[in-house]
């Protein structure tokens, strides 16, 4: 019995598969992140206080910005990736440890999420800025 049906039929699988997920959530750029959708009702109540925060530079401003914005923060794909090598759900992730102050991409998306938000600038557009900024 030839093997190469199946061959040809577990190849169209797995090439169905890459089409359907690479096309799925909002792409950020090469990183093929999405960004996560936030979560209802989120509040910034696991953010570090400001007595954990280490006091790298930027820390203290970013992480007051995650307070701030968090539903915001909690709807945006981090760029440094932290995703895959730390398990962290969405950007205001990274500021419930102290990642964040250890991280200029997380510190740096934080801070113009926040900017933008004030702006009355919309997700959607947040997320775009956040890719073209962050996104390689």
């Amino acid at each position: 019995m030839s093997k190469m049906p199946w061959l040809i039929a577990g190849a169209a699988v797995v090439g169905l598969g890459a089409v359907l997920l690479a096309g799925s959530g909002t792409a950020s750029d090469t990183h093929g992140g999405a960004h996560p959708n936030p979560r209802r009702d989120i509040t910034a109540e696991r953010v570090l206080p400001l007595s954990l925060i280490p006091r790298t530079i930027g820390a203290v401003e970013a992480y007051a910005a995650a307070r701030r914005v968090p539903a915001t923060l909690d709807g945006l794909y981090c760029h440094c990736d932290c995703s895959q090598h730390a398990g962290h759900r969405s950007l205001l992730t990274c500021f419930e440890s102290d990642h964040g102050a250890f991280c200029d991409i997380c510190m740096g998306e934080a801070m113009l999420a926040s900017t933008l938000v004030a702006r009355g600038t919309s997700l959607q557009e947040i997320r775009a800025a956040i890719d073209r900024q962050f996104g390689s």
